[in-house]
């Protein structure tokens, strides 16, 4: 037991409001330090120590550092005035009591932690629909050419390796000519990089915030795309760059022409007059000249960023915003969009850029959720590299899940790559059974996964422009397997709700044999996934209940148990090389029992002649 790693703060991030009424305490200890943690709290006005409540906290996450324990509470009226502390037993039933002042084997009668009260906006409010959605992300210049007429003068035929400056003619109509394409894939949310009238191929450096891109389409034509989209019951949101602009952005343009007479010399971080199209005369993105970065923390142009993102809420009828470079712009303008765009459009998502934890824009008070690259460098590690084993990977992931509240966990944008990364394929060394494996995980694990334009056909490639390439309409030229395996990926995401809002918490790490298994659970179902992350085929053993139905949900076959004593069966499974078995338990008693009763369905490695429980 080390005793100097307890934390618990009163704090938003350590006890957060899920409702009014309902409260969620999180408290780190150090790995396996306890065999028990609980919270024990009262009313301020109660005096009566007999009628302090103690509820027994769950150990949700456990990474190689520490555990994470977490009780929800519930109360009959607004949480408000709640004094508690929290106690601790070691294996050797031996207790501390931990408050804000110390710990001690002594039962507190001060230093109590006091939660005062829980106020509206202090609830986390994400929005449902976002939660285990399925994104596809598009570049629109790459996805399709639905309309010739609007093509920039000097456009490469479809399909012409791609640079950093060629363009090759995709359009909203093309877009909107491939909805049901979309719709059949399993889509649940579109997201469109910039669209916007700006400079250069990839619209980044915008010019003007309030007008689609002649090359794109029309204001209109993204109106109608957006009304077809919701007919397929479809979501949309647009790329929002507020980080920076392009030199040819109307407000840049006249520093450009009156330099410090300019009404507009405020809204950039100047650094030296004359201004000149150079880095060194103004902060930009990564010295990039072209993108000279927006002063956000000037309340004129934080007005400005919410002024545009409320207008194409209300003119086209999107559904959100994923903001670029989300971790550099001022967080007060988050926290203005939160507060003033959400309680008009209370719906909305805010998705935001960053490469990693994004914990301070996650407490409530910014955005709904976040691109979670720290997932995706967890599953290149695993997956594309093997750099890491189970163990160490299960380390990374719950390490994760930890670091945001758990409604958010369902939220996140797990990706595997995006425009601004290689493909996964590429990474992968172009072994498909890798990116199988890999999406599988991206599927069933907590979280939205985002697929990445033409990842479920093949397309590979290494970093921009490489992985920019055009979109493969020939349909002999497309990987139907990988089509499929992602269509029926997202299917069981749809029928299982326990994919996508259950519980998880691993069961297998077969460091080895390289085999990795977790569960995702509710109070009545229980869905367990075992991967095989080697290139050799790998055999378990399932022990299960007599009266329970074990289903393979590739196959939908009924696994056949053989009797493995008076109470256990057993069911042989073989894994293929970077494969995935998806089992389910129809006949779960429930999720308390099976935490706490891990035999219920132990999994084991399987070995000639011997067979030991992991």
């Amino acid at each position: 037991m080390i005793k100097t790693v307890v934390t618990h703060k009163n704090t938003l991030d350590y006890v957060y409001v899920k409702a009014r009424s309902k409260l969620v305490f999180r408290l780190e200890t150090a790995k396996d330090s306890f065999k028990t943690c609980r919270l024990i709290y009262w009313a301020r006005t109660e005096q009566d120590i007999n009628k302090r409540k103690i509820t027994e906290m769950e150990l949700r996450y456990q990474d190689n550092m520490l555990d994470y324990y977490f009780a929800e509470v519930e109360f009959s009226k607004v949480a408000r005035y709640i004094k508690y502390f929290f106690e601790l037993i070691t294996e050797d039933g031996e207790s501390y009591y931990y408050t804000e002042y110390d710990m001690t084997h002594e039962y507190p009668n001060d230093g109590y932690f006091e939660f005062l009260y829980a106020n509206p906006n202090d609830v986390i409010k994400i929005p449902e629909w976002s939660m285990g959605q399925v994104y596809y992300q598009i570049f629109p210049e790459r996805f399709q050419n639905g309309d010739s007429s609007n093509d920039p003068s000097n456009c490469d035929a479809w399909g012409t390796k791609p640079t950093r400056e060629n363009f090759m003619g995709g359009d909203l109509r093309g877009i909107i000519q491939e909805l049901d394409y979309i719709k059949n894939l399993g889509v649940d949310c579109i997201y469109l990089n910039p669209i916007f009238k700006g400079d250069f191929n990839h619209k980044y450096a915008t010019t003007d915030y309030f007008c689609v891109d002649e090359n794109f389409g029309t204001n209109e034509e993204l109106k109608e795309l957006v009304e077809r989209c919701h007919n397929l019951g479809i979501k949309i949101i647009l790329d929002g760059v507020f980080n920076h602009s392009g030199t040819s952005f109307g407000p840049f343009r006249d520093v450009m022409e009156h330099q410090e007479a300019s009404q507009y010399k405020n809204w950039f971080h100047i650094t030296s007059f004359p201004v000149e199209t150079s880095h060194r005369n103004y902060e930009c993105v990564g010295a990039y000249k072209w993108m000279p970065k927006l002063y956000s923390s000037n309340i004129e142009v934080c007005n400005y960023i919410l002024s545009v993102m409320e207008y194409w809420i209300e003119y086209a009828g999107i559904d959100g915003w994923r903001l670029d470079v989300a971790d550099e712009v001022d967080a007060h303008v988050w926290r203005m969009a939160k507060v003033n765009l959400k309680r008009k459009y209370p719906d909305i998502l805010l998705l935001g850029e960053t490469w990693g934890f994004g914990r301070r824009m996650m407490l409530g008070d910014q955005m709904d959720s976040v691109m979670n690259y720290v997932f995706r460098d967890a599953m290149l590690d695993f997956v594309a590299y093997e750099k890491i084993n189970p163990e160490q990977f299960d380390d990374r992931l719950n390490h994760m899940l930890a670091g945001y509240y758990e409604d958010s966990n369902h939220a996140m944008y797990n990706l595997l790559d995006s425009h601004d990364t290689p493909r996964f394929l590429y990474l992968c060394r172009d072994n498909k059974n890798k990116l199988k494996l890999a999406v599988a995980l991206q599927f069933l694990l907590p979280g939205a996964p985002a697929i990445y334009y033409g990842d479920e056909v093949g397309i590979t490639g290494d970093n921009d422009p490489d992985c920019r390439k055009t979109m493969i309409w020939n349909e002999e030229a497309q990987d139907k397997e990988l089509l499929t395996w992602y269509q029926t990926l997202s299917i069981l995401r749809h029928k299982e709700q326990v994919i996508r809002y259950g519980r998880f918490r691993s069961i297998l790490q077969d460091n080895v044999h390289n085999l990795y298994g977790f569960e995702r659970t509710d109070d009545k179902e229980c869905i367990r996934v075992i991967v095989n992350n080697s290139n050799s085929a790998k055999a378990l053993t399932i022990y299960t209940k007599e009266e329970e139905r074990v289903k393979d949900l590739f196959t939908l076959e009924v696994q056949k148990s053989t009797n493995f004593s008076d109470c256990e069966h057993s069911i042989y499974i073989m894994l293929e090389p970077y494969s995935v078995k998806i089992i389910k338990f129809e006949e779960v008693i429930n999720y308390e029992q099976s935490k706490k009763n891990t035999g219920n369905h132990t999994i084991s490695r399987f070995v000639p002649g011997s067979s030991h429980s992991l």
